[in-house]
């Protein structure tokens, strides 16, 4: 199983980013989705979760309203776009993905069992 994250990069405060997770190795519609973050210094946080069929959603509160989690599993990739982007946004984005066996979503780390690598969002002020 892998999943592979990628988008990252710099932007200026008010931009936009949009993150793909591709999956490969596991039947990807059976699985739920998360992106979290993790800035320097900081622990990883929940940013957003889709369930398996992208019928729910659910986002922190910190970027509820301008990031959006979506996913084509006609593709395998899950996506995160990210809008009105600030300086505190700025993280290292990592995807996950959960077996899932009904339409749930999953806002804990522990509760994933697949992780991407990583991609670094910086965001300049």
């Amino acid at each position: 199983v892998q999943l592979q994250a990628s988008g990252g990069g710099s932007v200026q405060s008010g931009g936009s980013l949009r993150l793909s997770c591709a999956a490969s190795g596991l039947t990807f519609s059976s699985y739920a989705v998360g992106w979290f973050r993790q800035a320097p210094g900081k622990e990883r946080e929940f940013v957003a979760a889709i369930t398996w069929n992208g019928d729910s959603t659910h986002y922190a509160d910190s970027v509820k309203g301008r990031f959006t989690i979506s996913r084509d599993n006609a593709m395998n990739t899950a996506y995160l776009q990210m809008n009105s982007l600030k300086p505190e946004d700025t993280s290292v984005y990592y995807c996950a993905a959960k077996g899932a066996f009904r339409s749930f979503y999953y806002t804990r780390e522990y509760e994933y069992s697949y992780w991407g690598q990583g991609t670094l969002v910086t965001v300049s002020s």
